[in-house]
């Protein structure tokens, strides 16, 4: 039997015979460059036309920082509360719980210990999937029980930002957590072990404003939007056109805020650089 059939109105092929092109093969980048999903994922999630840096999450930077993306989980199973009650369009609990079942997540943020280029090294990555990646308890608890795990085993410390600020709807307690991790990271300077802070796509709000800017150095990865309120808000304030390229990783770094910016494909050995830099160990 013919795969297709005429009528008067042309060629139609039967509903059953049809071949729908599967999710996920392609990827479009913002500029119109178009690239296949699996060389996407070999070239660390960036586009090799226009070298833009697609968002990922913390099991993709896992597996880029950590040698054969081995490495322990740490507290990976404390969640939420809502002591509030609240409720906006939909209640918080059921928010946490559909984010919680969307991503596969307990919270916006995890933290790992494995070896990076030979070395013990303690990641704690954001993921922008939960809730925005936006910053309640649960993320400034798990932050500081990282830092007090490099402090007890005496290693470093990274942490990769992604996130659009605090938590709403914890209110005062999400607010909380920018004292609390500022105060945990003074703790790990007096230690005298090295934090490297990431910023990716996009860094705002109050993790800015803690944590993502207290970096023994602070880098970003190209194009990434770092800045405390986002440029629209900060043009619907201000009312005044803002410069070109307002708020990206180059005009942050141009102004002062940003040590390095590095590729995603440079990110691990530059980290364990900066980290061997900063002990004064031998450049591996």
């Amino acid at each position: 039997m013919a795969w297709f059939k005429r009528t008067e109105k042309g060629i139609q092929t039967p509903t059953e015979d049809k071949k729908d092109v599967p999710k996920g093969l392609w990827y479009k980048s913002p500029t119109g460059k178009i690239i296949d999903a699996e060389e996407l994922e070999r070239n660390f999630y960036v586009s090799p036309e226009d070298g833009y840096h697609v968002r990922i999450g913390s099991k993709e930077y896992f597996s880029i920082l950590f040698d054969d993306n081995e490495f322990k989980e740490l507290d990976a199973n404390i969640t939420s509360k809502d002591p509030l009650k609240f409720v906006d369009t939909k209640k918080y609990s059921d928010r946490l719980k559909e984010a919680m079942e969307k991503t596969k997540l307990k919270d916006a943020v995890r933290t790992a210990v494995g070896k990076s280029k030979g070395k013990d090294l303690v990641v704690c990555c954001m993921d922008f999937a939960f809730i925005g990646g936006s910053m309640g308890a649960v993320v400034g608890e798990k932050i500081v029980r990282g830092i007090d795990y490099s402090i007890k085993h005496r290693l470093p410390f990274v942490m990769i930002s992604k996130s659009g600020g605090a938590r709403m709807m914890e209110a005062a307690m999400s607010l909380m957590q920018l004292a609390k991790t500022s105060a945990k990271l003074a703790q790990l300077a007096d230690a005298g072990l090295p934090y490297i802070s990431l910023c990716t796509d996009p860094t705002t709000g109050g993790t800015t404003a803690s944590y993502a800017m207290l970096g023994d150095i602070n880098i970003s990865e190209p194009g990434a939007l770092i800045g405390f309120a986002g440029p629209r808000v900060v043009k619907d304030t201000t009312g005044k056109d803002l410069p070109e390229g307002f708020q990206t990783a180059e005009f942050v770094m141009e102004h002062g805020f940003l040590d390095f910016i590095t590729p995603r494909k440079e990110l691990k050995d530059k980290i364990n650089l900066y980290i061997d830099l900063i002990q004064n160990q031998p450049v591996r």
